[in-house]
């Protein structure tokens, strides 16, 4: 059994994993198991999923930060509110990068089983940030 709270260990992995682009300790937090859920389907991913997820965000934000506003927990779940601001420095999605910083919120509901995540979902709001950053642009 892993010795810290589940919300501590949400935290660590966004300090340690997201926040800086170094997955060699990934496996410390992400279970084989792992299941990202995305408009209701549940996607198994595990552990390489869940670090290419890793790896591709911080190729276009590569100097990502995402700060945590709030955390709720109850059981295996945890619902973190957070902030990010990074550099829109690559192709995503089709969209072409500018060069320009965003600030975006969002949030996040993870499960944590033996200490580890297991299943991770959640919202960020982006159409606002991409807009004042003419990511997207709004035809007249």
């Amino acid at each position: 059994m892993n010795k810290f709270d589940n919300k501590t260990i949400i935290r660590r992995y966004i300090e340690e994993i997201e926040n800086t682009g170094d997955v060699s300790n990934i496996r410390e937090f992400i279970s084989e198991d792992y299941v990202e859920i995305y408009e209701g389907k549940h996607y198994k991913i595990g552990i390489k999923g869940a670090t290419d997820h890793v790896l591709g965000v911080r190729r276009v934000f590569p100097d990502l930060k995402l700060t945590i506003e709030n955390q709720i927990s109850e059981g295996e779940w945890v619902v973190t509110s957070y902030f990010v601001t990074g550099t829109f420095m690559e192709e995503w999605f089709g969209m072409k990068p500018t060069g320009k910083p965003i600030t975006f919120t969002g949030v996040n509901v993870d499960r944590i089983k033996d200490g580890k995540i297991i299943e991770h979902g959640g919202a960020a709001n982006l159409l606002d940030p991409l807009m004042k950053a003419g990511v997207i642009i709004k035809k007249e």
